[in-house]
């Protein structure tokens, strides 16, 4: 099968001046690279196509062999008065392909590794962010509140103002990576990149240190912050401030500190979401009657609930509004309450005469009830026998 042409291959045309031709081969090197193209299975023997191709005329003298004798000018076929006089540069179909991937290495990789960087720049880092664990009540929750805190923290050193030289002077350019920070070896047809063991990748060197921070441009000191808390949060509720964080190396921005809310148990109210969840003690009488009980709220009021007569023990009722306001919306949840009906201890003789009144009573008014009692008896009376 016939070669295919250079120039089609990098898609140039015969007369394309040598910047055209590179332009050419970097847009098709990333296009071809087979990092990027995992799901084609052609990419790599297409990507090796386009390296034999610009190998071939990014030298002007092999050029113009190639313009000449085509293919042939490479191939091994021609003698070497035919090839130009036995130019070094010729024979052999893959050439200086480390040279020539090379050129474009920092075109398929400069996102990942930093991409081209001018000698001297400043390689200032963003500081990292903290975390801290805020704890507040459930009423706390409930209106909202402010709350001073204290975080020990990296902060920007007031001698240097940051940039790690006594007095304040600028750092230096690292004279062994030029201020890339990072240092580059080949080996075989790949570029290894590495961070410089100079300035450790920062770019830069302090050739006198600060005194105060040792060089580092920072020092822990403890910050008191104020931090509001809006209405409505639970547990799990984070709150971002922006650059309360540990402070940048090198001038860079500082990063932020985020806050963790826990709401702690209430001793009378579950909390779900919105909804509040309150369990209120009535007696039997009342349940039975019916009549009104008060009940607390989460707001510090109370509030008057009608219980229905006959109430049992598990009986639901609701309160609305009463519940969690939403956080940073509008409108309240309601708030559950749940009857527990309480047997009563310790009773006085009369109190247990006016029981016993009443079960006789319930029990006369009841036959089925009775004659249930009745056999109850005779198998205990049975059983005493």
């Amino acid at each position: 099968m016939a070669k295919p042409d250079f120039y089609d291959l990098l898609g140039v045309s015969r007369s394309a001046s040598a910047d055209e031709i590179k332009k050419a081969y970097r847009k098709k090197a990333k296009e071809l690279h087979p990092d990027r193209n995992a799901d084609n299975p052609n990419a790599e023997a297409q990507f090796k196509e386009i390296n034999e191709a610009y190998d071939a005329l990014k030298d002007p003298e092999r050029k113009a062999a190639y313009d000449r004798y085509g293919h042939a000018a490479f191939d091994g076929g021609m003698g070497a008065g035919q090839r130009g006089g036995g130019h070094p540069g010729f024979g052999g179909g893959n050439g200086d392909f480390a040279s020539a991937f090379s050129d474009v290495f920092e075109d398929l990789f400069g996102d990942f590794v930093g991409g081209r960087g001018g000698g001297g720049r400043s390689r200032a880092s963003r500081g990292s962010d903290l975390r801290y664990n805020m704890r507040v009540t459930l009423e706390e929750a409930y209106s909202g509140t402010r709350k001073t805190i204290r975080v020990p923290r990296l902060s920007e050193c007031d001698s240097c103002n940051g940039s790690g030289a006594e007095g304040g002077a600028e750092p230096v350019t690292c004279p062994t990576c030029s201020g890339m920070g990072k240092v580059r070896a080949q080996q075989g047809f790949f570029t290894v990149e590495r961070t410089c063991p100079t300035c450790g990748g920062a770019g830069q060197i302090v050739k006198n240190p600060c005194k105060a921070c040792g060089g580092a441009g920072r020092m822990e000191k403890e910050a008191n912050l104020s931090v509001n808390i809006p209405a409505g949060v639970e547990t799990g509720t984070r709150i971002r401030l922006s650059g309360e964080g540990e402070a940048g190396l090198r001038g860079g921005p500082a990063g932020d500190l985020y806050i963790f809310v826990n709401v702690a148990e209430h001793a009378l109210f579950k909390r779900d979401a919105m909804t509040l969840f309150c369990r209120v003690p009535v007696s039997v009488a009342r349940a039975a009657l019916g009549g009104e009980v008060e009940v607390p709220t989460i707001d510090g009021g109370r509030s008057r609930v009608k219980v229905p007569a006959g109430s049992q023990s598990g009986r639901q009722m609701r309160l609305r509004g009463k519940g969690m306001p939403a956080l940073r919306g509008a409108g309240h949840g309601d708030m559950l309450i749940e009857l527990a009906v309480e047997t009563p201890v310790n009773l006085t003789a009369r109190q247990k005469e006016l029981l016993e009144e009443f079960e006789k009573l319930s029990v006369e008014n009841n036959p089925e009830a009775s004659s249930f009692f009745t056999k109850v008896k005779g198998f205990w009376d049975g059983m005493k026998g």
